[in-house]
């Protein structure tokens, strides 16, 4: 793929614009400044707000937190319900994009950027579902536990769907090349990957006969997602070795790659938890020994894991503060929160299994870190709707930034030397 270039020339950008097709400025038609018109730009990465929201939730949960206080719970109470009501927002939004632009809809799954965020509604919906057995459950009858089982293998299968069509539409498009590779390619996968978390919270409140199913079908979730990143892991660093770090830009999505093994290091040592002492049919009659041994396998194989997730969190920090004067605001600056969630509940979880205080503290810290990380990329979303940042003609994951580079790199190479740079 050729290289990008930064055009300091204002007429070559310029001219660049005005050569460009509709379908190259993105589908929306004119610009204009009315909201509703704006939704034109309403993209699938809009749900990586209500993702990190709910994660969130999940992280302010007493029952997670080692260090509660009195109020600790109603806080995630109104965290979740704030989740609630950004995810209904965006819902109806992105739905009311899709009625009144026609085509948008059917653009988004092949555009080849947007199309990498499809992902996120189900995405926002595993933390959703799992905040569930953490602030509904403990609170109301049986009918939630059967609801909740009834969520649970309704997501695993729509789950499972998305992903195998998802990475059918990622695999034929023409437009990606391993050059463009982000950890953004691993999305399709995550939403089935997070049925491991959906049941490692709410398969202890069921019954034996149903939480075994519940387990064996989450693990088998989990291994497929863990498998699916480690083999986008190899042309995720392949790439970086050969073109270097992702433009400053994209460098918020590198904290996608801790997602995956730090959701994997949780939801084993979660699920491992959750199997039942008195329900053995598959390893023999001594409940207690079996569980015992699946709980250690589990927690050594998440300690084994977990050490992924702290060199991909390393990597992804030193990448950004090096670009930090070049970073505006994107929607992908939500990964700044969602994947540290995992990380942070997975170091906790080995902290709370391995009776460690001082890992437990870190983790408290790592949380206190993530409310405010939490506060400031939310505080730079508003200002980046009002400056026009996004949400706006030519700056949202609809537009074809690939094919506008190209244009740019042809008039540059017609007008000679005028100061292009490599990003």
């Amino acid at each position: 793929m050729a290289p990008r270039f930064r055009v300091q020339n204002a007429a070559v950008d310029e001219q660049a614009s005005e050569q460009a097709t509709p379908e190259l400025k993105g589908i929306g038609g004119p610009t204009k400044s009315s909201l509703l018109d704006r939704l034109a730009h309403f993209t699938w990465a809009w749900f990586t707000l209500p993702m990190a929201t709910g994660g969130m939730s999940l992280l302010l949960s007493s029952q997670t937190q080692p260090h509660a206080f009195d109020g600790l719970q109603t806080i995630g109470k109104i965290v979740y319900l704030w989740d609630l009501f950004l995810f209904t927002s965006v819902a109806i939004c992105i739905t009311y994009r899709f009625k009144r632009f026609p085509g948008t809809f059917t653009a988004s799954l092949t555009h080849p950027t947007e199309s990498l965020f499809a992902a996120t509604p189900l995405l926002s919906l595993a933390s959703i579902i799992a905040a569930i057995a953490r602030y509904g459950i403990p609170s109301c009858g049986p009918w939630l536990i059967v609801a909740y089982r009834i969520l649970f293998w309704m997501y695993f299968a729509i789950s499972f769907v998305a992903a195998v069509g998802l990475y059918f539409l990622l695999f034929t498009s023409p437009a990606l090349k391993l050059s463009d590779m982000t950890p953004a390619w691993d999305l399709p996968i995550f939403p089935f990957m997070l049925s491991g978390t959906v049941a490692s919270v709410g398969a202890a409140f069921q019954p034996p006969a149903h939480a075994v199913p519940m387990i064996i079908a989450a693990l088998a979730a989990q291994g497929l997602g863990m498998l699916m990143s480690m083999m986008m892991y190899s042309n995720y660093i392949h790439r970086m070795v050969q073109y270097g770090f992702p433009s400053p830009s994209a460098r918020a999505g590198m904290f996608i790659a801790v997602g995956p093994p730090s959701f994997t290091a949780l939801a084993l040592i979660g699920l491992a938890e959750a199997f039942p002492t008195s329900y053995h049919p598959y390893f023999g009659d001594n409940g207690e020994t079996i569980t015992a041994v699946l709980k250690a396998v589990a927690t050594m194989t998440g300690v084994f894991i977990w050490a992924l997730s702290l060199w991909f969190f390393c990597i992804s920090v030193l990448a950004c503060v090096a670009a930090r004067a070049e970073m505006r605001f994107r929607l992908n600056w939500w990964a700044f929160v969602f994947p540290n969630v995992g990380f942070t509940i997975a170091t906790i979880s080995i902290g709370r299994v391995f009776r460690s205080e001082a890992v437990e503290w870190v983790g408290s810290g790592m949380t206190l870190l993530l409310v405010a990380t939490y506060l400031a990329v939310g505080t730079s979303h508003v200002k980046a709707v009002l400056r026009r940042d996004i949400l706006w003609e030519g700056k949202d994951e609809d537009t074809y930034w690939g094919e506008r580079d190209h244009k740019m790199e042809r008039l540059v190479e017609k007008g000679g030397d005028m100061g292009q740079g490599r990003v």
